[in-house]
């Protein structure tokens, strides 16, 4: 009982270090974001975002370049999707946004892929070139029964 003090220094540190690690684990699969660009917001409407949430990440070739930040029905009752991506972003408008997978039961994400025209997009703009998230529902039925993918005709 004689090195009490660095007993209990190294005990605190030890469990200072522990409370450091579950906040930045907690930080990290939450999904907040404290460092990432924004502002440059678009919109693309789905017929189908299967299980697109808030907060799931926007990428091209692969790197995240902003998030999803809202998900609502539109007036043609099409989802519409709310994408914050970096403003440094030069994007010509006829950039396609596509519902994908990460892996075979993995999150889903929107991927975009940039086109060729010059004109670019502004905050605000719609992307008029969208692909629905491909349902395993409706690939199974295809197999199995021989419908479209397009569902009731």
């Amino acid at each position: 009982m004689q090195n009490t003090p660095t007993r209990d220094l190294v005990v605190g540190l030890f469990v200072l270090a522990g409370l450091l690690a579950i906040g930045y684990l907690s930080i990290e699969l939450g999904g907040f974001s404290y460092g990432g660009q924004g502002g440059l917001r678009l919109v693309a409407s789905f017929r189908d975002i299967g299980g697109l949430s808030l907060r799931a990440p926007v990428e091209i070739s692969g790197v995240k370049v902003g998030r999803v930040a809202a998900i609502e029905l539109g007036p043609d009752l099409r989802a519409r999707v709310t994408l914050d991506v970096d403003r440094r972003l030069e994007l010509p408008v006829d950039t396609t946004a596509a519902v994908r997978t990460a892996g075979v039961l993995g999150d889903q994400f929107v991927a975009l892929d940039p086109g060729a025209e010059e004109e670019l997009l502004h905050s605000g703009d719609e992307l008029t070139f969208t692909e629905s998230a491909i349902s395993i529902e409706k690939l199974v039925g295809t197999l199995v029964h021989g419908d479209d993918l397009g569902g009731a005709q």
